[in-house]
């Protein structure tokens, strides 16, 4: 018996009914579904994993969404409600919500903003020029996971049983999806901004710029995501000079979020038919492609680069006409949209609500005024986000799936799909690969120099990380090399790519960093500069020449050194701190009490380890107080300075003092012992059960990172984890393929009531790494419970 599903569905509730009836013309006596070439096998191991295969992707892809759905169909659900721009009608416009999980806002501007941002007639057509394999895949997704709502209507976890807002997903939806994932970088940081943009009155006397606070510009920037991203990563690959088996072996530890739409899921995906791969890993987000893992052949990860995805355009403005500009000297029209929704009130009715948004040729206009960007009688800034409109990906990951060698995941990212991710490899030849082919505009030096803005604008490029051109003038747009597949994007030709047989590393800091001895010329300032802001980088450049001094690289070494949890920065100011301790010991109680505390702590981040909270609290604030070190940072010394305490100075050192004090207090204040272990005090936020972690936040240099989105401090709860260490994974190669080791560090599903909600943070929390099974009859002997086909209409 065969159904199919008719398209002229109009309403929720005919969709679900009529998907539900094919879910049961599909389904044989007992349970059984039906195979057949247009099926999906779905096959589970330990943890919740999903082995899906199918003999076309379009079939592939509605097996992985009804997969990815059983483990996170609320979360999906709750984001389509965001891509929908609805937020405000189901759950009232001042209600603050996550975009994305890094930007918090109020529902109404999250609705303004994708009513602003999203233009599906354009996704059309940029859908329309991906492979017929990358089509395929996203109508095979969209239809999975509707087919799993159908199946589920009446038994919907809790968090979203009932709910209208929970509704089939759509093919314009799933690309909105995808939009705004990309664009996270770029607009959507500063979708606040640009919907606060709002022109001067035409009388308004144009003002001399006001003295602007670099530092303050910089935390605005950082707040945004902008610079210092909270999403950020380690990678490690090693080549045949460095590995005991002489093939390549890759280290990936991804930090995001765990919990909203970044979270990573794991999945094994094989498809059988023509253009076949055989893939497994994890991917954020609703992709029906492996984004971080491994195939027969090559591993591979990704971190967030320092590559910027837009530039902002300083605009000259017509006197007297706030919403005029010039371009070479002729007058142009700002273009003002009126956006629409609807607003749930308190007493649950709907009021339209309307909002005017600004665009330019150069993108929509943008108010930030702790950075310096104002809309005045004279000026106003304009935003072009490269990744707008980039549906590239998809190809990019289905290249890396392919992939039989590191030299293969450059050409499959040649077309500049990537949005904002560096790439680090290893293969089964003993190669190893860095690549940043993200999506960075063409502008190099010398446009820099010739459209360069303003010098309060131009002031902007180093502490907050922004790039302003005169905006003024036609010839100040992106450059257009023949060579690039986007025009305005920087070709690969000019890109930072290296492959290297004994090792490259990245921390999200510049590619700079890729290796003591690799070089790389002719690189735009826009991918990266010699800069090193991360502490981590520091210590990933001292832990590899460390490790590699102790004998060639093995998987287990290199779990062994990612949770070792060592503490960079305490490694080295803590001589100092004691030492003061010791001979000019504090005034202060508590700084004394702390003191003892931190002479006992093994300087590490492990579970047990005491102490490790009290110095996190300290250093959190001590690490910005003026001239705090004893060795300022000497650029010939990026990865050995700054370092010490300048303990010998008294106005320092009183500092030092109020500091630990303060920590120490803090502490006590919230509950816990200033030597209590550390996984007495750090635990999963996404777990109702208490379960204490090893690791430590970002400012501390410690290789497994670990905090909380909202860098809050010390608290009566202790110290919540829901963000850092995610989907990490080892890999290596013997004669058979991939040994691959690997854990979710949250799990696989955002149901409290499943069995994998926190199964793998028990297992992250005792330092287990479970072996993934890859080749079939190895996942044949995993297997866990029944095996379920799938057949779409």
């Amino acid at each position: 018996m065969f159904c199919t599903l008719p398209h002229t569905a109009t309403t929720t509730a005919v969709a679900l009914a009529v998907a539900s009836l094919l879910a049961a013309c599909n389904t044989l006596p007992g349970g059984a579904l039906i195979g057949g070439d247009r099926t999906a096998t779905i096959r589970y191991t330990d943890h919740g994993v999903p082995h899906i295969t199918a003999s076309d992707p379009e079939s592939l892809a509605y097996g992985t969404a009804y997969a990815h759905a059983r483990d996170n169909v609320c979360q999906t659900a709750n984001q389509l409600v965001t891509v929908r721009g609805q937020r405000a009608r189901f759950f009232g416009g001042d209600k603050a919500s996550g975009l994305l999980g890094r930007r918090v806002l109020p529902n109404e501007q999250i609705d303004f903003f994708i009513a602003a941002h999203m233009d599906d007639g354009a996704l059309v057509r940029v859908w329309a020029a991906a492979s017929a394999q990358a089509r395929a895949l996203e109508a095979g997704y969209v239809a999975g996971y509707n087919r799993y709502l159908s199946d589920r209507a009446a038994d919907l976890p809790t968090a979203c049983k009932g709910q209208p807002w929970v509704q089939p997903m759509t093919l314009a939806e799933f690309r909105r999806l995808n939009e705004l994932t990309t664009v996270q970088a770029g607009i959507a940081a500063l979708a606040d901004g640009a919907l606060a943009a709002r022109p001067p009155a035409a009388t308004t006397t144009s003002a001399t710029d006001a003295p602007l606070d670099l530092a303050d510009a910089a935390e605005a920037m950082r707040e945004a995501g902008v610079i210092e991203p909270r999403m950020g990563s380690n990678a490690w690959a090693f080549g045949a000079d460095s590995t005991a088996n002489g093939s390549g072996a890759l280290l990936g530890n991804p930090h995001f979020p765990w919990t909203g739409v970044n979270r990573f899921w794991q999945m094994h995906l094989t498809l059988t038919g023509p253009g076949g791969f055989d893939v497994m890993g994890a991917s954020v987000g609703h992709s029906p492609t492996v984004q971080v893992g491994f195939n027969k052949d090559v591993a591979w990860s990704h971190t967030v680069s320092t590559g910027k995805r837009f530039t902002l355009h300083e605009l000259a403005l017509k006197p007297g006409e706030p919403t005029t500009y010039l371009i070479d000297g002729q007058p142009e029209k700002m273009h003002p949209r009126t956006l629409l929704i609807s607003v749930r009130q308190p007493d649950g009715t709907l009021a339209d609500k309307t909002h005017t948004w600004w665009t330019t040729r150069w993108g929509p206009v943008v108010v930030v005024p702790r950075a310096g960007l104002n809309w005045t009688a004279a000026k106003a800034y304009a935003l072009k986000d490269a990744n707008t409109l980039n549906a590239r990906a998809v190809e990019t990951w289905l290249g890396f799936s392919r992939a039989t060698k590191v030299q293969e995941l450059t050409e499959a990212m040649r077309n500049l799909g990537l949005p904002w991710v560096n790439t680090l490899a290893a293969d089964r030849h003993g190669q190893t690969l860095y690549a940043d082919l993200s999506v960075v505009p063409d502008v190099d030096v010398a446009l820099l120099q010739r459209c360069a803005p303003s010098p309060q604008a131009a002031a902007l490029r180093g502490p907050a990380g922004l790039f302003v051109l005169d905006g003024s003038r036609s010839a100040c747009g992106w450059n257009l090399d023949v060579n690039s597949p986007v025009p305005g994007l920087i070709p690969a030709e000019r890109m930072p790519v290296a492959v290297r047989r004994d090792w490259v590393q990245n921390s999200n800091d510049s590619f700079v960093y890729t290796h003591p001895a690799q070089r790389f010329d002719g690189i735009s300032p826009l991918v990266g500069d010699a800069q090193v802001t991360r502490p981590r980088t520091r210590a990933s450049l001292t832990e590899i020449p460390a490790m590699l001094a102790d004998g060639k690289v093995t998987p287990i070494g290199l779990q062994n050194r990612l949770f070792g949890n060592r503490h960079y920065i305490a490694g080295i100011i803590i001589p100092d701190l004691l030492a003061a301790c010791a001979v000019t010991p504090p005034a202060d109680a508590a700084a004394r009490d702390g003191c003892t505390a931190l002479r006992g702590w093994s300087r590490t981040n492990d579970g047990d380890a005491r102490g490790a909270h009290l110095f996190r609290e300290f250093w959190r604030t001590a690490r910005a107080i003026p001239n705090v070190w004893r060795v300022p940072f000497n650029p010939a010394q990026p990865i050995d300075t700054p370092m010490g305490l300048k303990m010998e100075d008294e106005a320092t050192a009183a500092k030092v003092w109020t500091s630990l004090a303060d920590a120490a207090t803090l502490v006590r204040k919230a509950g816990f012992a200033l030597d209590a272990p550390l996984n007495a005090v750090q635990h999963a936020a996404t777990s109702a059960e208490r379960i204490g972690l090893h690791g430590g936040d970002e400012f501390e240099g410690v290789l497994n990172n670990m905090g909380n989105v909202a860098g809050a401090p010390i608290n009566a709860q202790g110290m919540p984890i829901d963000y850092g260490t995610s989907y990490v994974q080892t890999v290596t190669f013997d004669t058979r393929g991939p040994v691959a080791q690997a854990l979710l560090t949250y799990g696989q599903s955002t149901d409290p009531a499943s069995p994998h909600a926190n199964d793998q943070t028990r297992l992250f929390a005792a330092k287990r790494w479970p072996v993934l099974p890859f080749h079939a009859e190895d996942v044949a002997r995993a297997q866990v419970g029944e095996t379920l086909r799938l057949t779409r209409p």
